[in-house]
């Protein structure tokens, strides 16, 4: 089982100092970055569409273990709200695939306002090609039924695993692969996690994949430097546990509050 732990994006003014040099130019973060991490989610992809020539500088400047999941774009999700998808699906992946063999899973994020709609997420998901890996993080407690699952599982698109002060998902095997996403956690300072918590989750990981699956695992609570710091936290009771997590800063050399 490849663990591959890292953060919801890079570019965080708030990082500087706790994880980013003092006077270190904002165009070299990334850099820094892919010295401690083997993987990042983009959610740049979310907000807009990069251009082309910058998911290729990005290819070229992660070493060739380093991957990308990238998040879908809110016209898909959030406008368009997965009804007529082809168009927005061939948009994301036309800029995607530019990341080559860097390229991880796709990250679709529903609204929490959208209700259950089986159709319309089993024509999104028929809009990727079998080579793409997808993940599905549903916010509407209506998703959660025996029909949306077997919609994933046909298709091998995982079940994102989502957490904010506690589980938010049912912890769903769909496909041959996992993903998790932390949001925020119960410790000081906000809105880090406690280690408990994530020692919890490296093992319902361990119980639902074994050690042979790809599982991604990234932290989206980055204020206070807590992504950083908790994704050493779980990269160790991971490692505890038997798991090979992929790199993460030291022990102790983020500084978090």
């Amino acid at each position: 089982m490849s663990l591959w732990i890292g953060t919801s994006g890079w570019q965080y003014r708030h990082w500087r100092d706790r994880f980013y040099p003092r006077g270190l130019a904002t165009s070299a973060w990334l850099d820094t970055y892919v010295e401690h991490f083997d993987t990042v989610e983009l959610n740049v992809t979310f907000y807009r569409q990069p251009r082309p020539a910058v998911f290729e500088a990005w290819a070229r400047r992660v070493p060739a273990r380093f991957r990308f999941a990238v998040k879908a774009s809110r016209y898909l999700t959030h406008v368009r709200r997965l009804l007529r998808p082809a168009d927005a699906v061939a948009y994301l992946l036309d800029g995607a695939r530019r990341l080559g063999s860097h390229l991880g899973p796709v990250l679709i994020q529903l609204p929490p306002d959208l209700a259950t709609d089986p159709g319309a997420l089993a024509e999104t998901l028929d809009a990727f090609p079998p080579e793409v890996p997808v993940t599905v993080e549903p916010r509407h407690d209506s998703w959660f039924h025996d029909e949306v699952r077997a919609v994933l599982a046909d298709r091998s698109a995982a079940l994102c695993w989502a957490d904010r002060r506690g589980p938010l998902t049912p912890t769903w095997r769909t496909a041959d692969w996992g993903y998790l996403r932390f949001h925020e956690g119960r410790a000081a300072p906000p809105p880090c996690y406690i280690e408990a918590d994530l020692d919890d989750w490296a093992r319902r990981a361990a119980a639902t994949w074994g050690r042979d699956a790809d599982v991604y695992a990234y932290f989206n609570n980055d204020p206070a430097g807590c992504a950083l710091r908790d994704a050493t936290a779980f990269a160790s009771a991971a490692t505890a546990i038997g798991l090979c997590p992929t790199r993460v800063p030291a022990p102790g050399s983020v500084r978090v509050g």
